[in-house]
């Protein structure tokens, strides 16, 4: 496949955070800035929530001829199968947001979410750093989740570090001093939890997964698939032109739906911005079409029927 040919259809954008998970701009906010950059389609996929999800629900109005699916990413444990390092989430895609099983779970990770922000300013204070969390949550934007996105903006705004980027790789990042792993939903319950909110699973940019080669995804997904994912998120700003073009190979021989999106973040990652992500990303509107089909056809025949 011609990798820029597949691009030049897009305008759509799955993948957006707000203010209800670790984003700057709040949920209504996302819908106007959605609207300016002439996107038809977008989903917002907090992490590990869907309280911004059901701000817009709440605000259908503003939405016009903009599609908006409900989504969500979850925090995923590695599976015994597939050590794997990096970010290994789990989007979910059309789910109902009154689902009792999901905002349980949900609830319960942004608990301990919540509770390690503490641990890694005790861990900044120990190596030197005066930082308190009251500055952190001061200057961050109403309702935000708190997270380490926020603590390095602090960072960077004492002086402490050149940037965000510094922040994580020197101090919060994994395998760093005041690193605190973050609380993560076992694998196969992630994708349990989409499925049975009427959700479709995907696996979030898989190019940011820590693998010996690409010939690691084929044996990763071989596993995936029996548990119920449904599709890979192939268009990624950071993704390669090779890694593009592998994901969607891949999905091809899965049979799995692929799916893109900026990760949008606001000005906790300035360089990245919503349908266009760091300038070249433009993901093609029936990838948007076909996941809407698939979530009709799991809603009306039910999880079971996804074959």
């Amino acid at each position: 496949m011609d990798y820029k040919s597949g691009y030049n259809s897009g305008n759509i954008d799955l993948h957006i955070h707000s203010t209800a998970s670790d984003g700057s701009r709040d949920p209504l906010d996302i819908v106007s800035l959605v609207k300016k950059a002439g996107i038809k389609a977008f989903a917002l996929t907090d992490h590990d929530s869907i309280d911004g999800a059901k701000k817009i629900l709440a605000h259908p109005q503003m939405l016009g001829p903009v599609k908006f699916l409900t989504g969500v990413e979850i925090s995923a444990a590695s599976p015994d199968f597939f050590s794997a390092s990096g970010s290994f989430h789990i989007l979910g895609y059309g789910i109902r947001v009154d689902h009792p099983d999901l905002n349980q779970t949900l609830q319960q990770q942004r608990s301990a979410r919540k509770n390690r922000n503490p641990q890694i300013i005790a861990r900044l204070n120990e190596l030197g750093f005066d930082i308190s969390l009251d500055e952190v949550i001061s200057s961050s934007e109403k309702d935000a989740q708190i997270g380490r996105p926020h603590i390095a903006r602090v960072m960077v705004q004492k002086g402490f570090v050149p940037s965000i980027n510094e922040a994580f790789d020197t101090y919060i990042g994994k395998g760093n001093p005041a690193y605190i792993d973050k609380p993560r939903v076992d694998c196969a319950k992630a994708i349990a939890l989409i499925l049975s909110a009427g959700g479709v699973p995907i696996l979030a940019h898989p190019g940011l997964l820590d693998v010996v080669d690409f010939n690691a995804y084929e044996y990763f997904l071989s596993e995936l698939v029996p548990m119920g994912l449904m599709g890979i998120e192939a268009y990624y700003p950071s993704h390669s032109v090779e890694e593009t073009d592998y994901f969607i190979e891949l999905a091809e021989i899965f049979g799995l739906l692929t799916t893109g999106g900026s990760d949008f973040h606001g000005a906790i990652n300035p360089e990245v911005w919503i349908g266009t992500g760091t300038g070249n990303l433009s993901v093609p509107y029936i990838l948007y079409e076909r996941l809407v089909y698939t979530i009709t056809h799991l809603q009306s025949n039910g999880p079971n029927s996804r074959n």
